[in-house]
């Protein structure tokens, strides 16, 4: 499959009913975050709103969700499709994965009984790789970034029989990912527009079939250096591109997957790309403001939408209403 449809979210939704938290949205107030501590870091402010309570600007508070972070809604559409197809095999289940989607496997199939084999980059986090053992899993950590753990995950598969799940690139953990835009729409039915951080494009596959299906505008955020979306709708079709960000740890995916450009192919989809400054100014706002102590990548949707258009970003209209999904909190609080 290259291309999700929304019936897809919706046997997805069914499918993990009860098994996962809704997501759960708050409104977000306006305001001038402090001064950062550094000359280097910009001072983030939020968005235009229509009124002084700033309702026109929302969050969606997914790093609530089990295994902190919204890639609990993919595995467990995952796993729960092949159990009922009967196709797990003994050897369980494998991923290779920054972090995030490791966790969000392993907890699934410690949910379902099953084995779990993660792979991941030397310099994933520690508290990341903590988490997994703690939910069962075996951890190998190969190399420095994605795609060498990605390669060994590969001949792993090949000599032991495990499934192989995938940190985005599946049409079940896209799919899982796109049910928390139906939970979103049904608190804010008059939405114009989600905010979404983007990696390899599994969320925002997911989240914008959903959105345009439902005619909402859909806004991708990436870092600058790590590009794999805007660089895949520059080329018309996915290629690699060079990794290297402050947010590389979640977003730092090689090249996007081709669920991402084709859900992409849309007058409702806006891709936007940040600066780690940026990234690390809207971080600080979200802990300084609202006491959200979140992941560099969930910053990252945030910072897609401060500044002027000719910066590149996206500036919400005075009377639009922006839900900004902040994704994932599984992060270290020493350098907030």
């Amino acid at each position: 499959m290259t291309q999700l449809s929304y019936p897809d979210i919706e046997a997805a939704a069914a499918r993990i009913a009860g098994r996962v938290r809704p997501v759960t949205v708050a409104s977000a107030q306006p305001g001038q975050a402090p001064a950062a501590p550094t000359p280097t870091a910009a001072t983030w402010s939020a968005p235009p709103s229509s009124d002084p309570a700033g309702s026109g600007v929302h969050f969606a508070l997914e790093f609530m969700q089990y295994t902190g972070s919204f890639k609990a809604r993919g595995a467990q559409n995952f796993i729960q499709t092949h159990l009922a197809e009967g196709t797990l095999p003994d050897a369980g289940v494998t991923i290779a994965s920054g972090g995030n989607a490791g966790l969000a496997c392993a907890w699934a199939a410690r949910d379902a009984g099953v084995p779990a084999t993660v792979f991941l980059p030397e310099n994933a986090p520690a508290v990341k790789v903590e988490r997994l053992r703690g939910y069962g899993a075996e951890v190998r950590l190969i190399g420095s970034e994605f795609a060498e753990a990605a390669l060994a995950c590969e001949e792993f598969v090949k000599s032991s029989g495990a499934l192989a799940s995938h940190a985005y690139d599946n049409p079940l953990i896209a799919a899982g990912a796109g049910t928390m835009m139906t939970e979103i729409l049904s608190q804010i039915p008059d939405l114009d527009t989600i905010v979404v951080s983007v990696g390899g494009g599994g969320l925002f596959a997911g989240v914008a079939t959903a959105a345009t299906f439902h005619g909402v505008r859909t806004v991708a955020v990436e870092p600058r250096n790590c590009r794999a979306f805007n660089a895949a709708l520059e080329a018309g079709e996915p290629v690699d591109v060079p990794v290297d960000s402050v947010a590389a740890d979640s977003l730092g995916a090689r090249r996007a997957t081709p669920l991402a450009v084709a859900a992409a192919q849309s007058d409702l989809v806006t891709s936007v790309l940040v600066d780690d400054e940026q990234i690390v100014s809207a971080r600080r706002h979200l802990w300084s403001e609202h006491r959200l102590a979140l992941e560099h990548a969930a910053a990252t949707a945030l910072a897609g939408i401060h500044g002027s258009e000719d910066s590149g970003v996206y500036v919400p209209g005075p009377d639009e209403k922006v839900c900004v999904v902040l994704c994932g909190a599984n992060t270290s609080l020493g350098d907030l």
